[in-house]
């Protein structure tokens, strides 16, 4: 049987289900306790971990998130909806991404006029 969240195949006896649905574990867990951007802890982690690996920038980031934060960097503001559609991402898909991208404090939210945009985290 197949994730009805993200499509994988769920090998037997390791499915949960939630509100309805067969879900894998890790989209059961993601269900459970979705990605927040603004958690102070996480920030603080994510932030000590790249200081201490050296890292900065896209260093350590996965292909999507990289491709995704220099895009950002590149249009200066790109709405939800635009990401969406330029990632082929589903809503809670690309919610995880931005969560992590935020707790690397690369990218942040702005409203500008009556849009929110997902911008650069250095912009003013």
């Amino acid at each position: 049987m197949n994730c009805e969240r993200c499509g994988d195949l769920i090998p037997d006896g390791e499915s949960f289900d939630h509100r309805g649905k067969i879900l894998c574990e890790d989209c059961y867990i993601g269900a459970l306790q979705p990605p927040k951007s603004c958690d102070v802890a996480a920030v603080h982690s994510a932030k000590t971990h790249r200081q201490l690996s050296g890292e900065s920038g896209a260093d350590g980031l996965t292909e999507l998130q990289s491709t995704m934060y220099n895009r950002i960097k590149e249009s200066g503001k790109l709405t939800r909806p635009e990401l969406m559609t330029l990632f082929n991402l589903k809503e809670w898909e690309l919610d995880k991404q931005i969560a992590i991208l935020r707790h690397c404090e690369l990218i942040k939210a702005r409203k500008i006029g009556e849009q929110i945009y997902i911008v650069p985290f250095e912009l003013e």
